[in-house]
């Protein structure tokens, strides 16, 4: 049995590089511990968030589905950060547990290149470096010229509530017992990580009346740029905010040495960018409170998820008994029946040093690697890097050169740089602040940024070319034709001091003139299509801070030209610092730009390689 491509895994990483290579036309096998569990949601049950939100957008952009499920399961949907500058703002969803892998699973079983098989996957075949293959847990070999890993929490996975620790994936799934072992063989290097999900509370025992509503956005929203969402804008679900109290802290504090994590039991390292309830105790002991929602999972009746509430920010590693005590100290829920257990879940990840920015590994040719096994959290990170491993797992199979995203176009770029160029020891988390030039790489240009690279690759059709085609035309129009469409001194001095005949251009750059303005004055601008407005009318308002940010990229991508040949020595680029010489020697770097990014390479050590590449190589004239 031989496949062109195997997919190990099927959580969101999993899916979008199985559906990127078996739509590009490449025969597939995804195989996955339980079929039923593709496209699950083991943690909170959203899409999106801060920065996530722009990932999930950067995903449809390039033709993956992430965007296009979490539309069709929504049950709220918000704009975080509606009220900023347009470089933070990002959508989050609460989506169904139960429509949204059920999507997945039809979307993929329908693929005409693609088999699903369930089984686990425990050792790989390497023949003179190259991938040739896997061998599941009964020994079976199957061939393949390209293997994706994407293995989420489930490689030496532990679940641990206090002291005790059971050795099974999430919702008591079976593990990959001996895979990480087998890659250590080969000379990867494997890190222990770990990460949490709060407890699951029983709507009906809840004491609404004391919580504080969170509902969704008034204005429809949607994630995939092909099309709206499926939800009625007005019967969203609700969430509810509660806040921890001092009674709430004093337990914990009480019983720390019970947790699994202060108790000693947990030899991993957590997400410093997601806390359990415990460490933000501890570290940040001179807050009395901190605050909690409660989401809905899923609406349909008779689901496991149905009237099963998520405890946001509630995530922790105490034993059964300290959680109930904890869960009843909280305002509202005094009463509260919890239908499931928090826990921590310890699992094995490698070294994502060992891994170039197009996600195939250093060691091995022809190995892929995406999703929590590089060291990241979060769905939204694992579907990211699982649609740029699929994509370049396509590429390496035609003799392409791989798509390496910058990180002046897309989150993704960023997300890959920062992890193949500076490691992590703990699970990593997007944030906006991470990426340099987040002004430009916005919610709503991610298709402007990105759909022909999709398009380039196969993912992306004729009609949805056509479609940023006229979105661009569009967007080309507006700008024209705005500066020359004026409005009179007499209608704008109802809205403005000093008023006097101004282009909509110039009225679109004063940050007292709202889109509500623009319409009463200029009732023209309601035809135009609300995505090319959106567009025109952050790019007016914000010109001057996005030239200069296109300035900087320019400078970046001068560097990232500047290539560092495979067969460099840096034993011999001499005055290097000793601590610089070893990351460079173990991270090898493709461009100068991506040298200058490493931790402990300063800018002496970067003019000196750049001086020794000049000599030696004719680099970087």
């Amino acid at each position: 049995m031989k496949y062109e491509v195997i997919v190990v895994g099927g959580g969101h990483a999993g899916i979008e590089a199985a559906h990127a290579t078996s739509k590009i036309g490449h025969e597939t096998l995804l195989i996955t511990g339980n079929i039923k569990n593709i496209g699950d949601m083991p943690c909170n049950p959203s899409i999106g968030g801060t920065s996530k939100g722009v990932i999930v957008r950067e995903i449809d952009a390039l033709g993956g589905l992430m965007g296009k499920i979490a539309d069709r399961s929504t049950l709220q949907m918000k704009m975080l950060n509606g009220s900023k500058g347009p470089a933070v703002r990002c959508l989050r969803a609460q989506a169904d547990k139960e429509s949204y892998p059920r999507a997945m699973q039809e979307t993929l079983l329908k693929l005409p290149n693609l088999t699903v098989m369930e089984n686990i996957v425990e050792d790989i075949i390497v023949d003179d470096n190259k991938i040739g293959g896997v061998i599941l847990k009964d020994g079976t070999k199957i061939e393949c010229e390209v293997l994706i890993l994407t293995t989420g929490t489930y490689l030496k996975s532990e679940i641990l509530r206090g002291s005790e620790k059971i050795s099974e994936g999430p919702h008591g799934e079976k593990r990959s017992d001996n895979l990480s072992d087998n890659l250590a063989k080969l000379g990867f290097k494997i890190i222990r990580l770990k990460t949490g999900t709060p407890p699951r509370i029983d709507a009906k025992s809840c004491d609404f009346s004391k919580m504080k509503e969170e509902l969704g956005d008034e204005e429809k929203w949607h994630f995939s740029f092909d099309g709206d969402s499926t939800y009625d804008v007005h019967k969203q679900e609700k969430c509810y905010l509660i806040y921890t109290n001092k009674n709430t802290h004093n337990i914990i504090r009480e019983n720390l040495s019970k947790s699994a994590m202060y108790g000693g039991y947990v030899s991993g390292i957590g997400p410093r960018y997601c806390p359990s309830i415990e460490d933000k105790i501890v570290k940040f002991a001179d807050k009395e409170k901190h605050i909690l929602f409660l989401e809905p999972q899923s609406m349909e009746v008779g689901s496991a998820y149905y009237d099963a509430l998520y405890l946001q920010g509630f995530s922790t590693s105490m034993p059964v008994d300290v959680q109930e005590k904890m869960v009843h100290s909280l305002e509202g829920l005094e009463n509260a029946k919890i239908l499931e257990y928090a826990y921590a879940i310890e699992y094995d990840a490698i070294d994502p040093l060992q891994i170039m920015p197009s996600l195939e590994s250093k060691l091995i040719e022809g190995l892929f690697t995406a999703g929590q096994i590089n060291g990241t959290s979060g769905y939204e990170e694992a579907a990211g890097q699982g649609i740029v491993a699929g994509i370049n797992a396509s590429k390496k199979l035609r003799g392409f050169e791989p798509l390496i995203l910058k990180r002046n176009e897309s989150y993704i770029g960023v997300l890959i740089d920062d992890l193949v160029t500076k490691g992590t020891i703990e699970p990593y988390r997007m944030l906006t602040s991470r990426a340099e030039f987040r002004l430009i790489l916005r919610h709503d240009n991610a298709d402007l940024r990105l759909r022909n690279y999709g398009y380039e690759c196969g993912l992306i059709d004729d009609d949805q070319k056509k479609k940023l085609d006229e979105k661009v035309a569009g967007i080309e129009t507006l700008k024209n034709e705005i500066k020359k469409m004026k409005v009179s001194k007499e209608i704008l001095e109802q809205y403005v001091e000093n008023a006097r005949t101004m282009s909509v251009e110039e009225l679109m750059k004063r940050p007292d003139i709202t889109k509500d303005v623009l319409f009463e004055v200029c009732p023209n601008l309601k035809d135009i299509n609300g995505d090319v407005f959106e567009e025109v009318s952050i790019d007016v308002k914000y010109e001057g801070y996005i030239v200069k940010t296109y300035k900087d990229a320019e400078k970046l991508i001068k560097l990232e030209s500047k290539q560092i040949p495979d067969d460099i020595d840096y034993g011999k680029v001499y005055n290097l610092a000793s601590e610089a010489r070893q990351k460079l020697e173990a991270i090898r770097p493709r461009t100068i730009a991506q040298a200058s990014r490493i931790s402990g390479v300063n800018p002496a050590d970067i003019s000196i390689l750049a001086v020794y590449l000049r000599k030696e190589y004719g680099k970087n004239e």
